[in-house]
């Protein structure tokens, strides 16, 4: 395997970066569990509050919630990826055991599978 893990390691870390921003801007931490975000939600306890803000809100809300499940989901492939290398098994197919393709982890650092076994 050819593969520069430094080089890769780099672009992960760049995207767990990214993410964990794009996080910040619809979620927050979850203090209970650690690794865990959850969508941040509106505060609808004002009782003067127009019923059409408070539904415009709610719409936020619901695609932040969105946003943030497709966001840690990929956080947490991200981050698989990362432990892969630490453990030594990364660039290595999870289905056959042969080497994930250099163009592949290029365009995917975070591939846990080879082209041909790749998810739909």
């Amino acid at each position: 395997m050819t593969t520069n893990n430094s080089e890769l390691r780099g672009m992960l870390l760049e995207e767990k970066a990214r993410i964990e921003g794009q996080l910040a801007g619809v979620g927050h931490k979850n203090p209970d569990i650690a690794g865990d975000w959850e969508p941040s939600a509106p505060d609808l306890n004002d009782i003067n509050a127009d019923v059409n803000d408070v539904a415009t809100e709610i719409e936020a809300f619901e695609g932040n919630a969105a946003i943030e499940v497709e966001l840690e989901a990929r956080l947490l492939e991200v981050d698989a990826a990362l432990a892969r290398i630490e453990v030594g098994t990364y660039g290595i197919c999870r289905v056959c055991g042969s080497a994930i393709e250099d163009n592949r982890l290029h365009a995917n650092p975070a591939a846990p599978t080879c082209i041909a076994h790749r998810e739909g």
